[in-house]
């Protein structure tokens, strides 16, 4: 069991105790799809903001750095409180196997990771694990996403990496940053629907900081919601996947499909 949701928490607002609520009595790892603590990533912002309502499931947690962490200067803040959790400091890209399920965390703040271009570090390290792991049912996450309707939108930096999980038949792809729920259509490399090959792809940046309004729709959006806090589940099979987004309580929104491994 993987559950996904980014951009969690905040001394001014309680949306974070209600998320973490939900994942109590819920075995499973726990991808934060970064911003994981506002305002900055600080230490005391992790020991005031975060550790309140989520550190009683921070051993569970693979965290990928967001945005709000690098204001502490080479998120030095997040990469102490969650430690080998959140890979090697300056990279933050690494990852694991669950279950039969190869996951992939990548660090979507590209200049500070020297690019996400095809001759970075980080894209040449992203290739040698994907060789190394040859698996049917793979996942990736991040924080910035690729694909995106909310405010903040696109991320084209994105791209390559986009473009080489395609390649290599990535099933799936979870990220943050816009402040809202968002599923699309399976997508090819080059963002087109593609039913039989595409990853699948979904924002979930939920956690509990606060809910913004979308903006211009993405033609292979399917699902969306603005206005309910809330966690991603997904239910990892050998060679198929299902999801169900679950509300906090009182929320009345949900979304759950199912998808086959390539």
């Amino acid at each position: 069991m993987l559950f996904a949701v980014g951009d969690i928490a905040s001394c001014k607002s309680e949306g974070d105790e209600a998320t973490a609520a939900l994942l109590d009595g819920q075995p499973g790892v726990i991808a934060a799809l970064g911003d994981t603590v506002y305002e900055s990533g600080k230490p005391e912002e992790y020991a005031r903001c975060f550790a309140p309502a989520w550190e009683r499931h921070k051993e569970r947690i693979r965290p990928a750095v967001g945005n709000h962490e690098y204001q502490t200067p080479g998120a030095s803040g997040y990469f102490a409180y969650f430690g080998e959790q959140a890979g090697e400091p300056g990279k933050g890209y690494y990852s694991y196997d669950l279950g039969r399920w190869h996951i992939i965390v990548l660090n979507s703040n590209c200049k500070q990771v020297g690019g996400c271009d095809a001759n970075s570090p980080q894209v040449e390290w992203l290739r040698s694990d994907l060789a190394a792991h040859p698996t049917q049912c793979a996942l990736a996450y991040w924080h910035h996403p690729r694909f995106s309707s909310g405010q903040h939108g696109n991320f084209p930096s994105m791209q390559t990496i986009w473009e080489i999980l395609y390649e290599h038949g990535v099933d799936v792809v979870l990220a943050g940053h816009d402040h809202d729920y968002e599923r699309f259509a399976p997508l090819n490399d080059q963002g087109q629907v593609d039913p039989e090959r595409g990853i699948r792809s979904f924002v979930v940046g939920t956690g509990g900081r606060s809910l913004r309004p979308f903006e211009e729709i993405h033609p292979a959006s399917e699902v969306r919601d603005h206005q309910t806090y809330g966690v991603l589940k997904l239910t990892l099979r050998p060679d198929s996947y299902e999801w169900r987004f679950i509300p906090v309580a009182g929320g009345t929104f949900t979304d759950a499909g199912q998808g086959t491994c390539h």
